[in-house]
């Protein structure tokens, strides 16, 4: 079979067989056609011709051209994935894949504002949609809501307006695997989203706006790289090491409610998470601060 009819064929079995989310779905198109054309390179163009060795000789080359670990693993996880499926639906008789390992990530804790940081940057965002720009007070309900749930910026973006109740402070989210789950969020958000739907969402609407709960300045729905952009400027001037993206609202909201007593499969629960062990990264977090906190405050430390 033609490699790239194949990855093809592939990708559309993770998005409407097995419910991958569209930013996962086009990772795994990007990590496969850049095999495919690795191979086509030397020569081979067929699925029947993708061997271990192809497949090794790939990473390595990755690898010499400074790619993280956590580059080539997800690149391996990629394959493996591509390769399975093709034995398992009878399209090749070998897997080889199968035996592809992968180098374990770097172990890196996420970024976490602490709560005065956070504080201040609601606050600002407070302040300036006092003055009534449409944007500014969308700006402040997306950042109250990532905060206060936890949730996703992909989950965030996809979500209507009647995915909120905000008699019962929850949201209705899809996240991954298609797997929809309700969050809670508190007052604050409520406050900002009440101010945001009664105001500036009326504003930023247009004919073509929809059901979308969060819009563009086009009154489009609200994209995943805006939010990005949003949260990476937020960060900027806030201390800190790790990526500044919308991810970090997710991991400070986590560590916050732990440092609160929050139990652990609680959290676990609130980030839908399938895993247990995805989640205790933030007890790992949570003791980092703790062991600091010691550490200034105690006198035999």
């Amino acid at each position: 079979m033609e490699l790239q009819r194949a990855i093809e064929d592939y990708t559309v079995h993770l998005a409407v067989e097995r419910g991958y989310s569209p930013q996962t779905v086009r990772a795994y198109r990007a990590d496969l056609h850049g095999f495919a054309d690795f191979a086509a390179a030397k020569g081979h163009l067929a699925t029947d011709e993708i061997t271990l060795e192809l497949l090794r000789d790939w990473l390595w080359t990755a690898a010499q051209e400074g790619r993280s670990k956590a580059t080539l693993a997800r690149r391996s996880a990629s394959a493996r994935g591509f390769t399975g499926w093709l034995a398992r639906t009878g399209k090749e008789t070998k897997d080889p894949g199968a035996r592809l390992r992968s180098p374990k990530p770097d172990k890196t804790l996420p970024r976490v504002v602490n709560r005065a940081q956070m504080a201040g940057m609601l606050d600002g965002l407070a302040t300036r949609a006092a003055d009534g720009d449409p944007s500014a007070s969308r700006d402040q309900a997306v950042i109250e809501l990532l905060y206060a749930s936890g949730i996703r910026v992909s989950e965030l973006t996809g979500l209507d307006v009647d995915d909120v109740d905000l008699e019962r402070l929850t949201v209705r989210v899809l996240g991954k695997g298609s797997k929809e789950r309700v969050v809670p969020f508190g007052v604050p958000a409520r406050d900002a989203l009440v101010g945001y739907l009664h105001g500036a969402r009326r504003a930023l609407a247009t004919a073509a706006s929809g059901p979308a709960l969060f819009l563009g300045a086009r009154g489009g729905r609200l994209g995943t790289r805006a939010v990005y952009e949003l949260v990476a400027g937020l960060l900027s001037d806030i201390p800190g090491g790790g990526p500044a993206g919308p991810h970090a609202l997710r991991h400070t909201a986590a560590t916050h409610l732990l440092d609160g007593g929050a139990d652990l499969r609680a959290v676990q629960e609130l980030l839908g998470h399938a895993s247990l062990g995805t989640t205790q990264i933030y007890t790992h977090v949570s003791t980092e601060r703790l062991k600091e906190s010691y550490r200034i405050a105690h006198p035999r430390a």
